[in-house]
């Protein structure tokens, strides 16, 4: 268990974000990552504009994120990119592509893994979606060039598949943490 600095609130072990009030539980961030990726500002946030020029922004160190507003049997998705050590809470919508931006192409992902190095990892321009169902986080494979994996097992493509807190993703070589927790009623 942890305890959230800012309500007191007990979380689950691994929770890099208060469940309750959405504040960054430091000692998850830190011991989520291995020391040689850590960084002195490892939050990122995506918006849900679907935009090449603002889809990714910091924020300042030290400050909290957004307090959610989700209802209640939804589940907080956070992906941690395992190479870079980046963590990237999503948010708030039901449902995100996941995938790279190509000039001169009209098509444009919701979670856009350019600046990964996803087009030398094998990602697709629209490569996969993640997706709430209630309390639960699905993956599906959007017919990709490079495959989509969960805990080294590939997908086949347009069938969703359930994820659990922790399993690793492969969009082509890009790895990804999903980290998520269900809202409690």
């Amino acid at each position: 268990m942890i305890i959230c600095p800012n309500c007191q609130h007990k979380d689950f072990s691994g929770a890099l974000f208060c469940s309750q009030c959405g504040a960054q539980l430091m000692a998850a961030v830190s011991s989520a990552m291995p020391s040689g990726l850590r960084q002195k500002d490892p939050m990122v946030t995506i918006s849900s504009n679907v935009s090449t020029s603002s889809t990714t922004s910091k924020q300042k160190t030290g400050s909290k994120p957004a307090p959610s507003t989700g209802s209640a049997g939804e589940a907080r998705i956070i992906l941690h990119l395992l190479e870079s050590g980046q963590i990237l809470p999503l948010a708030e919508r039901m449902e995100f592509s996941l995938g790279r931006v190509s000039e001169g192409q009209p098509i444009m992902p919701d979670i856009d893994l350019t600046p990964y190095k996803a087009y030398d990892k094998g990602v697709s321009r629209l490569h996969a979606v993640l997706r709430r169902v209630k309390n639960k986080i699905v993956i599906m494979d959007l017919g990709s060039s490079n495959g989509t994996y969960v805990n080294g097992n590939r997908l086949s493509p347009q069938i969703e598949h359930v994820l659990s807190h922790g399993d690793t993703i492969h969009l082509g070589k890009l790895k990804i943490q999903i980290l998520f927790s269900p809202d409690e009623k």
